[in-house]
């Protein structure tokens, strides 16, 4: 459906069911140069199980209008916008890569706008390479090259797919090369220059789960770690040998951890579901 957020109109996946804001709310936010598709499973969940799901294109992003935002405190201001344009209250805020900037931004700047939040491959600071600046402000298509050498872990490397009918590594190519002419370097720059990780998660309120990956090269789970011990509730769940797209790597067990591990999404386990299951197996195997 297409919203009007700042007055911009924007596109918001709401996961194959019509919106109803007297739900509980859920907003998946994407990353950098990405879409609202990157959510489609998940989304499909939780729209299908009693929630309202708002996934938006960021403004500049995939069917939305307007250009891309400049900053991650302007994305959060954003997201809290677009959860008033919703005629909604309250939400919980799943992010990924700089979408978990954005969430966990959120929470800080807007905290009556957040009930939990969920951080997917995430960290405080997401300082980027030169190298990869570079490539993004030239357009050079290495920068997608080397996005998707460091983006996935090394299962992708072995072709196929748990997402159906997809492959994986491809399918995140292909969503990079057609981003809009310098959106790309637009939210890199975004990212590199975000300091305010450490500050912003002592002032969340709200309880957060952190979902990281084991061999994530671009955000490295130390660095989730670290995040997740400045903020004042978190749960964290690694992902064993898991890089930094977990949401096309590891769907399932993705979604168990935000079913499962955050007391914001625990009234959503069914007993006897087959997915509890595979969270309480992910819980035995990690220890955490």
């Amino acid at each position: 459906m297409d919203l009007l957020v700042q007055r911009v109109k924007t596109f918001v996946g709401t996961g194959g069911r019509e919106f109803d804001p007297a739900l509980p709310l859920v907003v998946f936010v994407h990353g950098a140069a990405l879409d609202h598709t990157v959510w489609m499973l998940l989304a499909r969940w939780f729209a299908h199980r009693g929630h309202a799901v708002l996934a938006p294109d960021l403004p500049g992003h995939g069917r939305s209008e307007g250009e891309p935002l400049v900053s991650i405190a302007a994305m959060a201001d954003w997201i809290a916008a677009l959860i008033a344009a919703a005629k909604a209250e309250r939400a919980r805020i799943i992010g990924h890569s700089m979408g978990s900037l954005v969430a966990l931004e959120t929470a800080a700047r807007h905290p009556q706008r957040a009930s939990a939040i969920a951080l997917i491959a995430t960290a405080a600071a997401m300082p980027v390479t030169p190298e990869l600046l570079d490539a993004a402000k030239a357009g050079d298509h290495a920068a997608i090259e080397m996005m998707s050498i460091w983006g996935y872990g090394f299962r992708a490397g072995l072709g196929g797919s748990l997402a159906p009918g997809s492959w994986m590594r491809g399918s995140g190519e292909r969503l990079l090369e057609r981003a809009r002419p310098g959106l790309l370097f637009a939210d890199l720059c975004a990212c590199n220059e975000y300091r305010d990780g450490l500050a912003s998660a002592a002032k969340v309120k709200a309880p957060a789960t952190l979902v990281l990956g084991e061999r994530d090269m671009m955000t490295p789970e130390r660095a989730g770690r670290e995040l997740a011990a400045a903020l004042p509730s978190a749960r964290v769940v690694t992902l064993d040998g898991a890089g930094h797209m977990l949401m096309s790597e590891r769907p399932d067990e993705v979604l168990d951890a935000l079913r499962g591990e955050n007391p914001g999404f625990r009234e959503e386990l069914n007993p006897g579901d087959g997915h509890q299951r595979r969270a309480q197996t992910l819980k035995a195997r990690t220890g955490r």
